[in-house]
């Protein structure tokens, strides 16, 4: 399956989650999910897991967060560098690091939230 993050609800839950509309780009991302085959599915569901864990932590519940971004994390692993149009390696990494913040027993700074950057095309 091709992703097209150019139009449609893919771009709409894109420029949500980007607004920090976490909640918004689940639900736009969730009408995508629902009719996704493998192995796409389990990506797009791995992306509402992630703005899932933003709504919670724009919520203040951090349990909540950390569980969402884990989860996210875990199904992310097993996807290539890049995949469905996305960067996925840098995109993991910065989960991770929040993932780091979110253990810490003290009062961290938070990293800025994960970006979901679109591959550039090959020139």
């Amino acid at each position: 399956m091709e992703f097209d993050w150019s139009t449609g609800a893919l771009a709409d839950g894109l420029r949500c989650y980007r607004n920090q509309e976490f909640f918004l780009a689940h639900e736009y991302w969730e009408s995508i999910w629902i009719n996704c085959p493998q192995p796409e599915k389990t990506f797009v569901q791995a992306l509402i897991q992630l703005a899932c864990a933003f709504h919670h932590f724009q919520r203040s519940n951090l349990r909540g967060a950390a569980s969402q971004l884990t989860a996210s994390l875990r199904k992310l692993q097993n996807y290539s560098a890049d995949f469905g149009g996305l960067e996925v390696a840098p995109l993991r990494e910065e989960m991770g690091a929040w993932l780091l913040v979110l253990a810490a027993e003290e009062q961290r700074p938070y990293p800025p939230i994960p970006q979901v950057r679109r591959l550039l095309p090959p020139e």
